[in-house]
C-alpha cells in the first residue's frame, strides 16, 4: 500500500426523517446514527428531513431506521 492513500471506499445513503421540529431533534438523530459502527458522518436538514449517511462499509437500512427510532423519530 502506498503511504497517503485511502483504501477505504465510502458509501453514501439518503433517507427522509419525519417528526422533527427543532434543532434538538436534528442533534438527537445525528448522534444516534453516528453511533452505528462504520458510520463516518451523518447530516440532517431540519426543513426537509433529509438524512445523509456516509459510511466506510455497507449499512443496512434497518439499522439506520432503528437508530432514528431510538432518537424518537421515523423514516419515511
Amino acid at each position: 500500500m502506498t503511504e497517503g492513500t485511502n483504501p477505504t471506499m465510502n458509501s453514501t445513503h439518503h433517507y427522509t426523517v419525519t417528526g422533527m421540529t427543532c434543532g434538538h431533534c436534528v442533534t438527537s438523530v445525528t448522534e444516534e446514527v453516528q453511533e452505528i459502527p462504520g458510520v463516518e458522518d451523518a447530516s440532517v436538514v431540519l426543513e426537509t428531513g433529509a438524512l445523509t449517511v456516509t459510511s466506510t462499509e455497507p449499512i443496512d437500512a434497518a439499522t439506520v431506521r432503528a437508530a432514528v427510532e431510538e432518537a424518537g423519530y421515523a423514516l419515511a
